[in-house]
């Protein structure tokens, strides 16, 4: 027998040996650790029974006498269900990864050490009122009954095992830091500060230019700090680390003048990453004192996202510019101090050593001007640097959104829920609003600086006291629209302001494709009914290609000499410019606008400042239109023109699509390549747990700029799109509409726990009610003792 013969037979009797051992392990440890989940339960938790009742699509719905015992019972129905990534959650938050994961997780932990999250969570519970304070202690109390029962009965979920640690007591702080990871994810803006500083320093300033989204050539000042205190950029940052550049989402609301049945109508879909389990959390939470339903993410008490029997509401992500990168000067020989207005000031500098599972101990320290921590020598540590970046960020404050989702819950017109949405400052958000009085209303929410100079496209100064914020835009100037004539208000992370609004908010808006397509059906329509929403909400017509493909294919027809690209130039002609899974156009437009991003920048840059960079797709927009008007571009001059570029990235666009799907292009299919994904944190680890963990991936339709959202990765996996989708109808709030993927369990063995990734696919809602009875519910009450 030949010896690679024997290294085969080995590897799969190791394998066959895993799953025999894993199989093993699911029948004795794994299916253990499901969740009761019907029939009655002693607990000493709760003061009175609580009834929580799962419906066929495993949605808890929570019936509790009191306020106290309603939050008890959710922190122990999200544990029941969501342990180990709430879990997973507060230690990435908190940076402290590393201690169950081993050293893969210590960038991490540094990343997240040094931004501080956990810090601003502390200080920000000391703000809150002592109701709001009362309802985090309920809640903990809830989680922790579920850990100490499930570590008592050794009923931990697997992973925990697995990893080989068990889960700490669950406090206050844990959940406010969860709520501090969402400001992240949702808030950012200090990467393409850092990328323009690098660029100033890379190009000419002609060439630089063409990667703002407009240029600050009224600060002198700041353009002369960025190229006299050179911060080192490549090599520094790990963009893997970086939240999405948009996480974006739809909302729109409809008044009753455009309705079938004369109420609002309101619809919302957050994009965030696509995972297993969802980031949301869904459920109904019914005292005498409130009865809401909607979703939270595991870890956090209350309804962020829903309705009660009155309103309802939904968010977009605004995406201001609240994180500002400032050039420190540090002190030549004097550890932690830094130039401020000619003397040097000393910075806090906080021990934050790493604890590493099966390592060492890594000694960190975490240096915090009053601007904000030091980011820039988080990954690499310079002996004698010139400067730094420190970054001010508006969630590293004390905020209060618990206090808002508290009242919000408990509104019941515009006045009250706009009065609630006073506490909730970070992440910025568009929040839409609907009441069962016809009122529609929206308002851009959330604390956004002032600054005494710049517009936050680059860094500024730390050494002089003239830069930095003063203050916050008003709460009463914010964005705001209360029954437009039009009929109907939508936001998709488009721009919501125009030259007139005197503050800056950002001008690093997404890309307007999505709210165009929104704001183009609901014109155009009338007597709309639930059923339009949701089939909005999976529109897969791409505005995009409306605007560029004529000229494109212009372009490749002219380079064309030879006829060589006739099959693929037909069928992008013939193409009705709807990302449809079955057509084979989009695969070739979408390979075709990401390769016009490689060929520009991809060789004029490192690779991680490559990926660094923000805004690909407006500045390749924007040079397109420069192309075909006739403007000059330095960028463009060095492709040989508009024409060669597109040309070019054309060719190794179809080069790329004929290397996987073969040459004949009728045959080629937008889903063959673009197919959904729900990944779970774990499967990664073998290809076994892949298949377990992970759900089949499925062709998908739509993309990135399409309403039904479903950005891709360059191997075609979608992993960022609407991970909850939501309509209202105010003229029946008994029951809304709802898709949680892939599913509301977080166990591998729950039959909910990628039930929905195929809904996710098609579209296909479930309803959840409000009021009434849930049939055919699995029931368990909680027996008060």
């Amino acid at each position: 027998m030949g010896r690679g013969r024997k290294i085969a037979l080995w590897s799969i009797s190791l394998l066959a040996l895993i799953a025999v051992i894993f199989a093993i392990f699911e029948n004795a440890y794994i299916s253990k650790s499901k969740p009761l989940i019907a029939g009655e339960h002693q607990v000493t938790f709760v003061d009175q029974d609580v009834v929580i009742t799962r419906d066929k699509d495993g949605v808890p719905h929570i019936k509790a006498q009191s306020d106290e015992d309603l939050y008890r019972a959710q922190g122990y129905v999200q544990a029941q269900d969501r342990l180990f990534q709430m879990d997973l959650a507060r230690r990435q938050a908190s940076g402290r990864l590393a201690e169950v994961i081993g050293e893969a997780a210590v960038a991490n932990d540094k990343l997240f050490r040094t931004f501080s999250l956990r810090a601003a969570a502390e200080a920000s519970y000391d703000g809150y009122s002592d109701q709001a304070k009362a309802v985090l202690n309920w809640y903990a109390e809830g989680v922790n009954a579920f850990i100490n029962e499930a570590k008592d009965t050794h009923k931990l979920s697997y992973e925990f095992k697995l990893l080989g640690y068990e889960p700490e007591t669950w406090t206050p702080e844990d959940s406010l830091t969860i709520g501090k990871y969402m400001a992240y994810d949702l808030g950012g803006k200090w990467q393409p500060q850092a990328f323009r500083h690098w660029a100033l320093n890379a190009f000419s300033e002609e060439k630089a230019k063409e990667l703002f989204i407009t240029y600050p050539e009224n600060a002198e000042s700041i353009m002369t700090a960025n190229k006299e205190n050179q911060v080192e950029v490549a090599g520094r940052f790990l963009p893997e680390l970086s939240p999405p550049e948009f996480n974006g989402s739809n909302n729109w609301v409809v008044s009753g003048e455009k309705t079938a049945s004369g109420m609002p109508l309101l619809a919302d879909d957050p994009h965030l990453g696509l995972s297993t389990p969802s980031i949301w959390y869904q459920m109904h939470l019914q005292s005498p004192d409130q009865n809401v339903g909607g979703v939270i993410f595991a870890g956090i008490p209350g309804i962020i996202l829903g309705h009660n029997e009155e309103i309802a509401w939904g968010v977009t992500n605004v995406g201001p510019d609240v994180q500002d990168l400032y050039i420190e000067i540090p002190h030549p020989s004097e550890k932690g101090k830094f130039r401020y207005d000619d003397k040097w000031e000393q910075a806090e500098v906080r021990d934050e050593t790493i604890r590493v599972k099966d390592g060492n101990d890594i000694p960190f320290e975490v240096v915090v001007t009053r601007h904000g921590p030091i980011i820039s020598d988080v990954i690499y540590k310079e002996e004698d640097p010139e400067a730094l970046f420190s970054m001010q960020w508006t969630a590293l404050e004390p905020t209060t959104e618990l206090e808002a989702i508290m009242k919000m819950n408990k509104a019941a017109d515009w006045e009250s829920f706009e009065k609630a949405l006073e506490n909730f400052h970070a992440p910025a958000q568009n929040f839409v609003f609907a009441a069962k009085d016809g009122t529609i209303a929206y308002k851009a929410n959330g604390r956004i600086p002032i600054r005494k100079q710049g517009d936050a496209q680059l860094a500024v100064p730390g050494a002089s006291s003239e830069y930095g914020w003063e203050g916050y835009i008003p709460y009463d100037e914010l964005p705001r629209v209360v029954n437009p004539d039009e009929g109907f208000i939508a936001t998709a992370n488009n721009e919501v302001v125009d030259d007139s609004y005197p503050y800056h908010i950002t001008k690093f808006w997404a890309q307007p494709y999505r709210y165009e397509r929104i704001a183009e059906v609901l014109r155009e329509g009338d007597e709309f009914t639930a059923e339009d929403m949701m089939k909005l909400q999976m529109d897969q017509k791409n505005l995009y290609a409306a605007e560029f493909l004529d000229s494109m294919i212009g372009s490749v027809e002219k380079k064309d000499q030879d006829g060589n690209y006739q099959e693929s130039i037909k069928l992008l002609k013939d193409w009705d410019q709807v990302d449809s899974k079955e057509s084979s156009a989009p695969l070739i437009f979408h390979k075709w606008m990401r390769q016009l991003q490689f060929e520009m920048f991809q060789d004029d840059m490192p690779e991680d400042v490559f990926a660094l960079m923000p805004g690909k797709g407006q500045i390749t927009d924007e040079l397109l239109r420069k192309g075909y008007n006739g403007e000059a571009s330095v960028w463009l001059n060095e492709q040989k023109g508009v024409d060669q570029w597109v040309y070019s990235s054309f060719m190794n666009a179809i080069k790329e699509i004929e290397a996987d799907f073969g040459n004949k292009p009728e045959k080629w299919q937008w889903g063959d390549f673009h197919q959904l994904t729900f990944p779970h944190s774990l499967a990664s680890a073998s290809p076994i747990f892949e298949k377990l963990l992970n759900p089949k991936k499925q062709p998908i339709g739509g993309s990135n700029i399409t309403v039904q959202a479903a950005a891709f990765k360059d191997d075609g996996s979608v992993n960022h799109g609407a991970s909850w989708r939501f309509v209202a109808d105010l003229n029946d709030l008994s029951k809304t509409y709802h898709i949680v993927g892939p599913g509301q369990s977080g166990h591998m063995k729950s039959k909910w726990f990628h039930d929905q990734a195929e809904d996710w696919a098609l579209g296909d809602f479930h309803e959840t009610i409000l009021t009434g009875e849930v049939s055919n519910g699995s029931v368990l009450t909680l027996k008060a003792e």
